[in-house]
């Protein structure tokens, strides 16, 4: 029989805090701790039902708070367990000492994520909508936060049932022709059942292309901050951010490493990576070292700024490095930025009097804040981020890609033998093989204990 766990479900330092019971002595383990005003017990009060009451150390002891329990009943709760939960004030002393009474009273403290965990065991969600629901937590954009109420909701698990439902119709039909292999019968023709194979594969690979907008919402879309030692990149960095999050000095390569943080801009999340500035010629190692990770920020980056220092005559290394970034970048966005405005506003260098040109560089100073509207648009609009909904299904867990990935490899494996002569049973084995790659996204496929426990691990406690 399962143990009945306890865990405080809220951050400390709120106005309220909330611990939370779930299993099968939940109820007698919090009658131990509470006493209803009334007469009513919490196994005579109905469920969904607020009792106020007070904690205490024991019957007839101290009173500790003044809380309000509900009781739910199972299956018709969150984990699918008996629960009772209890508002308390926001005291820490209060919620830990809450916690103590119910674990003394016979309770066991919950592992990270066990609740949600339970409630996938119970059958209350799948996994997906599992996961879907430390996204939700951790969302920090509009975007993300559709993403995950969508997947809560079942989106992802409905979009896979439907793919599943494909599958099982190409395999119970090859199947059944192998039953009847003797007798020489067809059932299906391998025109439709090609057909149907390709729209499925098809429809799996655009699955799996929509992790691109994912993971940008999830993690934020990678901007690389590139450009020659003291070019302005980690001020830059700093008036983005708001924030002095990195050591500005002009002295030439003070950054020697990648620095990394988030801002969210028009609804969209960016991750700015500073990075050590790039030089021809460059001996000292630690040098030579932040130059490489330099180079391995841009290969991850989404949109690369290539900024030039506005304040020296141009350089034959600028145009240089702009090549190297464009052959290395391909198609991702390359913004470049003229950087320093204020120290070089009536240069004779200055581009100022060019920037109506198309390939222009935005020209700004991070310093007075000048043209950093104008780049910060431009950020948004090479990210080219979709409005989301919230029934748009959208990857963004890793664990889910890798899933559509090793299905889309079976399916194409299915394509290539429909289209040719293989064997009905052999075609059926990577058909039933791309069915338990999609299954494992939901759970269905999932039956190792130390799976489950990598998923939820990641939960906080009381989750």
């Amino acid at each position: 029989m399962a143990e009945t766990i306890a865990a405080i479900a809220t951050p400390v330092g709120g106005a309220i805090g909330i611990v939370r019971l779930s299993g099968p002595e939940a109820v007698a383990v919090g009658e131990a701790v509470f006493v209803p005003v009334g007469n009513k017990s919490l196994s005579q009060t109905a469920p969904r039902r607020a009792v106020l009451g007070r904690i205490v150390e024991s019957a007839g002891g101290a009173t500790i708070d003044e809380a309000v329990a509900t009781v739910y009943r199972a299956p018709s709760s969150y984990t699918g367990e008996d629960c009772v939960e209890f508002s308390c004030h926001g005291s820490p002393f209060v919620l830990s000492r809450t916690l103590e009474l119910l674990l003394q009273a016979g309770a066991r403290m919950a592992q990270p994520g066990e609740f949600t965990q339970r409630a996938f065991l119970n059958g209350r969600i799948d996994l997906s909508q599992a996961e879907a629901v430390a996204d939700l937590i951790a969302s920090r954009t509009a975007g993300a936060h559709r993403m995950a109420i969508s997947q809560l909701r079942g989106g992802m698990a409905h979009r896979l049932g439907a793919l599943r439902d494909k599958l099982l119709e190409i395999t119970a039909l090859l199947e059944l022709e192998l039953d009847f292999a003797e007798e020489d019968v067809a059932f299906a023709d391998r025109t439709a059942l090609l057909r149907l194979a390709q729209q499925t594969h098809d429809e799996v690979d655009a699955l799996a292309a929509t992790h691109r907008v994912g993971n940008a919402m999830k993690h934020g879309v990678a901007v690389a901050i590139v450009g020659a030692a003291n070019a302005g990149k980690s001020t830059l960095l700093n008036r983005l951010l708001g924030d002095d999050r990195a050591i500005v000095s002009p002295v030439a390569g003070t950054t020697r490493d990648t620095l990394e943080d988030t801002f969210t801009l028009g609804g969209t999340l960016f991750r700015l990576i500073d990075t050590a500035g790039i030089r021809n010629g460059a001996t000292d190692p630690v040098e030579q070292m932040g130059i490489e990770r330099t180079w391995q920020a841009v290969d991850r980056a989404a949109i690369v700024l290539l900024l030039t220092d506005g304040s020296r005559a141009p350089h034959p290394d600028d145009e240089t490095l702009r090549q190297a970034l464009a052959a290395r970048i391909g198609n991702r966005p390359l913004i470049a930025v003229q950087t320093k405005a204020d120290l070089v506003a009536q240069a004779p260098h200055s581009p100022a009097s060019s920037t109506t040109a198309p390939d222009a560089p935005l020209v700004i100073s991070a310093r007075t804040g000048q043209g950093i509207a104008a780049l910060e648009a431009r950020m948004v609009e090479a990210a080219a981020m979709p409005q989301l909904h919230e029934e748009d299904v959208v990857v963004a867990n890793a664990r889910h890609l890798e899933a559509l990935r090793l299905a889309s490899a079976n399916l194409a494996r299915v394509v290539a033998g429909l289209r040719s002569t293989l064997p009905s049973d052999l075609v059926a084995e990577d058909l039933r093989a791309a069915l338990r790659h999609l299954g494992a996204i939901t759970g269905g496929e999932i039956t190792t204990s130390e799976t489950l426990q990598t998923i939820f691990s990641r939960f906080c406690i009381g989750k």
